[in-house]
């Protein structure tokens, strides 16, 4: 099993960055995948961004050109920087990790706010 651990969260205004981590623990060398999602108090989660071990990344479209995903592939942690951010962007930010067996786990979330 595997167990995230988010930070970074915070408020900010308009326009200014946040960098957000992920760190890992438990069997962390079955990750494949890591990556952010938004989530709602209910659960219903949009993809922020995606990266695999292999280097491959994908972002939502409401965030391409201002966030940035990187992973450290030796200690399987996962890094969001988010630039030029938005009221829009406001939400809590959930780590994801998903293992070669496709099993998904999630971590608890961390808030940011933007301001306008």
């Amino acid at each position: 099993q595997v167990q995230l651990v988010e930070s970074g969260g915070g408020l900010v205004q308009a326009g200014g960055s946040l960098r957000l981590s992920c760190k890992t623990s438990g069997d962390i060398r079955t990750i494949n995948t890591m990556g952010w999602y938004r989530q709602t108090p209910e659960k219903q989660r949009e993809l922020v961004a995606l990266i695999s071990t292999g280097g491959m990344i994908k972002y939502g479209d409401s965030v391409k050109g201002r966030f940035a995903i990187s992973m450290d592939n030796a200690k399987f942690a996962v890094y969001l920087e988010m630039n030029n951010l938005k009221p829009e962007d406001t939400d809590v930010y959930v780590c994801n990790a998903m293992t070669w067996g496709m099993r998904n786990y999630w971590g608890q979330g961390t808030q940011v706010t933007v301001s306008s």
